[in-house]
């Protein structure tokens, strides 16, 4: 891989690539990403979706949307200090024009949409959407769809579906939010298909980041790059861009010491036992005076935090621009922070976050109640569809399916395609108009 080409400033439905050197300073090509992904409705809809605590009334808990700007903004320090040294590293890139805050740009963008793809109710809303198909009512449709469209519903992803939002046609002409292949590149974590699952334990294989409807887009976005293929064989798997791991790493950042503070915050981890945990992560940096000056927890954990997280930008910069050559070469198969010097504090933290906060009997039941609105709503919607396509549509189908986006109402010849647009549809809503629109096809009184 080569830097020039990984920058790329090419989108959807361009003929040619766009030089840096020919941007309007005024308003990058890179920063109109950022700008594309923040108006979206898509983004909006984060701010009701769970990050911990689902449906949580407190006014400090982190929702998807303040914890993607979190992970952005880190996400752009990442950015900025690592396209500073490689500029310095290679003096061509200046010469077209490339500028550190490039760097920055491309990586706040695609951090700013890494969770752009999540259905509500958290992670456990993606198992939910699976679970539908592999033990529910969707169990029909398996002999009906090819080994890897089926894989990709019983272990529905929302990195995958985020890739979808990003770049699936609104007109019928136009890309999606149409936004540079740069940035398309550094959002995908994870550029393989849903088969094989897990064959190794590269990073890359831990998930997968497209769905089977989307290999078109993905495939232009790949070869633009130049990214190479993971291993030989007849499955898609492509070795990250570069800066996928730096948005990566401030996804690990924010969420292991943000939710952990929120955890602090919720009452459900101890203060006593929880600061000597993030005490571990800046020993080396914390003002003592400053401190114990501190008169209340809030004020002590935020100070914990700032500390910490400044420590791990520092330590994923350096983990990053050792093994930048290695990482070029495709031959960097773990994340930036499992090479860190602060692994085994982090782990320390997820380990505690887990046992007190995840698996908190308030987020279990939240949960809970989660995985019966989406299968209740994946089944309504796609009975309605399938049975439209099918002209048997009752008068009951015909009204739930002008609950659909209009351009989902005329059915897809397609059965992946039709049941692809219904959890689509249900990933995009919120947790509380999910569990609104459960409760209105139910009848009952909202």
């Amino acid at each position: 891989m080569n830097w020039e080409q990984l920058l790329s400033l090419k989108r959807q439905g361009d003929t040619f690539n766009r030089p840096r050197n020919e941007q309007d300073e005024t308003r990058l090509g890179f920063e109109v990403d950022f700008d594309r992904i923040i108006f979206s409705d898509s983004f909006r809809s984060l701010q009701d979706k769970t990050q911990v605590v689902p449906l949580s009334k407190t006014d400090f808990v982190h929702t998807r949307l303040t914890h993607s700007l979190e992970v952005s903004s880190v996400a752009r320090s990442l950015g900025r200090i690592v396209g500073k040294e490689l500029l310095l590293k290679y003096p061509e890139l200046v010469e077209k024009g490339y500028q550190a805050n490039d760097f920055g740009a491309i990586v706040a963008a695609a951090a700013l949409a890494h969770d752009i793809g999540n259905p509500p109710f958290g992670h456990s809303g993606e198992k939910a959407i699976g679970e539908y198909f592999k033990t529910g009512k969707g169990q029909r449709f398996q002999s009906e769809l090819t080994e890897k469209e089926w894989q990709d519903l019983i272990d529905f992803e929302g990195n995958a579906n985020g890739f979808k939002i990003l770049t699936e046609s609104r007109t019928g002409i136009e890309g999606g939010l149409r936004l540079s292949y740069a940035t398309l590149g550094a959002f995908m974590k994870y550029p393989k298909e849903s088969l094989p699952k897990k064959p190794t334990n590269h990073i890359v294989d831990k998930k997968f980041g497209v769905f089977q409807s989307d290999l078109k887009s993905f495939n232009e976005v790949v070869e633009d790059l130049g990214l190479p293929k993971l291993r030989d064989d007849n499955h898609l798997a492509y070795n990250r861009h570069p800066l996928a791991f730096l948005v990566e790493a401030a996804d690990d950042i924010c969420y292991t010491i943000i939710d952990f503070e929120d955890g602090i915050n919720l009452g459900l981890i101890d203060e006593e036992f929880a600061l000597e945990y993030l005490i571990n992560l800046v020993r080396d940096s914390i003002k003592s005076e400053k401190y114990h000056q501190l008169t209340t927890k809030k004020d002590r954990v935020s100070y914990l935090r700032a500390l910490a997280i400044g420590n791990l930008v520092k330590e994923a910069v350096n983990v990053f621009l050792e093994n930048e050559s290695s990482i070029l070469n495709g031959n960097f198969s773990k994340s930036l922070l499992d090479k860190c010097k602060y692994e085994a504090q982090m782990n320390d933290i997820i380990k505690l976050s887990v046992e007190k906060i995840y698996k908190s009997n308030e987020v279990i039941e939240k949960e809970v109640a989660g995985y019966k609105v989406l299968s209740d709503l994946l089944d309504v919607f796609i009975t309605a569809m399938n049975n439209n396509y099918e002209n048997i549509a009752s008068n009951y189908d015909q009204l739930i399916i002008q609950l659909l986006p209009e351009k989902l109402r005329n059915p897809d010849e397609k059965l992946y395609n039709r049941i692809f647009a219904v959890c689509s549809f249900v990933s995009s809503m919120s947790d509380g108009y999910a569990i609104q629109l459960n409760k209105k096809i139910k009848g009952e009184v909202v």
